[in-house]
């Protein structure tokens, strides 16, 4: 069946060579046709163009009328915990008391505490707790979706996590990636025994993941009061024995070496990145790995902002992901996240356009399927309710602008 929508407004993101990401000055560079027709053939993009280009279209098809409309590909989100039992909102207000981060943390707080619920909760319970979680993004516009573990920190626990990932890949109409993240935090059990919790990601759960072959990616929490760049590296090299590609939690909480250790390890991406120095942009200048912001997180425990002008400046690319999950950043809106990089980091729109759909592509490992308007790519897209212009996207922060959204060529 072919969808057929026309009159659009304007037609963002197009390509008739795809990228596989966009760095540096490019990232200020929009492709868009005004006035444009989009058809889409079963799951898939078959055509585009302007108005007056549109072809004739024969048999069964759905006409959409997009008159005043926008119509964007559909955002990637490349680093989420989405799947995780109940909620920290107590936490939030201690931190609003002026608690830390870290002073949560050891306190039994953070992470520990949804490990704590989460081994408590049955797998079922968990795919009911995610599924309005899924649903609720893909209202605002997300595509495809990256989703860790790390909230088990046991062997069954993060097994169960992952499972529950790989029921809602298969039940959903989402584009889902599944990360192995057992190094997320230390259990309470291995305080002053890191290294013995270590061994048992590696000797453990690793084989048991890639037995049942659960994960695409796996991650480290590399970073200060967390897992040294000895334990990463151990892990790393782990994981590569498995074919498990690295993306790194690096550099949220202080100068870890998480973003170079990610990139010796060519890790598709190093996310948090609150600290980057000139260190860790001449590492990452000609790797193969995507520095990923989130924008969310730095919000909501209201931490320093990633440099990320100065990593465009300097020729990077740059993604830009929710961070969903219950203690740190409980949103996986990613027009707000938009939004925040905009305003708190000073990107245009454009960047923050290039950052959350072509760049989290990559990060994702799908930039040939997905993350722009070209032929052959999945017909996953939304259409925006009237706009004046594309700034004003980004710029009514909190209004719903999503009128109309299609995954896999099927109105959702």
């Amino acid at each position: 069946m072919h969808i057929l929508i026309k009159n659009i407004k304007k037609l963002v993101q197009t390509e008739t060579k795809p990228k596989t990401k966009i760095s540096g000055k490019d990232m200020a560079k929009l492709k868009n046709i005004d006035n444009a027709y989009l058809i889409l053939h079963n799951d898939k993009i078959e055509d585009f163009g302007k108005m007056k280009d549109m072809p004739d279209i024969e048999g069964n098809y759905k006409s959409i009328d997009a008159g005043g409309k926008f119509v964007f590909p559909s955002f990637c989100d490349s680093h989420t915990h989405l799947v995780y039992a109940g909620s920290r909102e107590i936490e939030y207000n201690d931190k609003i008391k002026g608690l830390s981060y870290e002073e949560i943390a050891k306190r039994g707080g953070g992470i520990l505490n949804s490990a704590k619920l989460l081994n408590k909760t049955s797998e079922n319970e968990l795919y009911e707790q995610a599924l309005p979680r899924i649903n609720e993004i893909i209202s605002q516009g997300t595509g495809a979706v990256e989703i860790k573990s790390g909230y088990g920190l046991t062997l069954e626990g993060e097994l169960k996590m992952l499972r529950v990932i790989k029921r809602l890949k298969e039940t959903t109409p989402l584009i889902i990636k599944s990360t192995f993240l057992g190094a997320h935090s230390v259990p309470a059990e291995y305080k002053g025994k890191q290294k013995d919790y270590v061994n048992l990601v590696v000797n453990e759960m690793l084989p048991a993941v890639a037995e049942e072959k659960l994960a695409d990616f796996i991650d480290v929490f590399c970073d200060k009061g967390f897992f040294t760049v000895e334990d990463t590296d151990k892990i790393l090299k782990a994981g590569a024995k498995y074919g498990l590609r690295p993306k790194i939690h690096a550099n949220e909480l202080d100068f870890s070496g998480g973003v170079q250790i990610g990139v010796k390890h060519n890790a598709l991406s190093v996310d948090h990145l609150e600290y980057v120095g000139d260190d860790e942009i001449k590492a990452l200048k000609n790797s193969e790995t995507m520095p990923t912001i989130l924008p969310g997180a730095a919000f909501f425990l209201n931490m320093p902002y990633s440099p990320a002008r100065k990593m465009i400046d300097a020729g990077l690319p740059l993604a830009l992901a929710s961070d969903f999950n219950p203690g740190s950043s409980p949103s996986g809106n990613m027009k707000l996240m938009m939004s925040f990089a905009s305003v708190n980091y000073k990107m245009t729109i454009e960047e923050v356009i290039n950052a959350s759909t072509v760049n989290t592509a990559y990060a994702m490992n799908i930039s040939d399927i997905t993350g722009s308007i070209a032929k052959g790519k999945k017909a996953n897209i939304f259409i925006t309710k009237e706009m004046s212009t594309l700034e004003y996207f980004t710029y009514a922060y909190g209004s719903n602008l999503i009128d109309t959204v299609i995954l896999g060529g099927k109105v959702v």
